[in-house]
């Protein structure tokens, strides 16, 4: 497993629509196995490929306390999403040292492809349910604060080119 490096933001990956994975390969296997090494090296609960450059829609989550219980989705898809909001603190280690509190659904149903290349669909709850957001946007070409206002969005990112 190796830690791979971070994309850093403007980088235009950032902002573009991540390919599908036609099928869960050894290759993506290896994959994820890197994405959680880098996860766990930022140290960080979620990673989507296109933050360490690879334009495959992928993605790792592990909001556990313990750490080694992450999920590995291929072509995660949220079906379904509470209407019940919570706020979180989130940045992306694409733009390190700037925050900010972003509020989403509290719960989600997701759709993906495991390890195996079988579609499960799981619900997901508070930290694993935010994290798992933050990725879909990832793989969706956006950031964080892009659910900012302009203003706020404006600051942050000034705020991130001065460090």
């Amino acid at each position: 497993m190796t830690v791979r490096p971070f994309v850093a933001w403007p980088d235009k990956r950032l902002r573009s629509v991540a390919d599908p994975v036609s099928e869960v390969t050894d290759e993506i296997r290896t994959l994820w196995d890197d994405m959680i090494e880098t996860m766990d090296a930022m140290p960080g609960v979620g990673l989507a490929a296109p933050q360490i450059g690879v334009m495959l829609r992928v993605a790792v989550v592990d909001a556990s306390d313990t750490r080694g219980q992450a999920i590995r989705m291929a072509n995660p898809e949220i079906l379904h999403a509470s209407v019940q909001l919570r706020e979180h603190e989130e940045g992306s280690p694409n733009l390190p040292g700037v925050w900010s509190k972003i509020s989403r659904p509290r719960a989600v149903t997701v759709a993906y492809l495991d390890e195996t290349g079988t579609r499960i669909e799981k619900d997901l709850v508070g930290l694993w349910a935010t994290s798992l957001q933050h990725q879909v946007d990832h793989l969706n070409g956006k950031m964080f604060f892009d659910h900012l206002s302009k203003v706020k969005r404006d600051i942050l990112i000034r705020k991130a080119r001065k460090r």
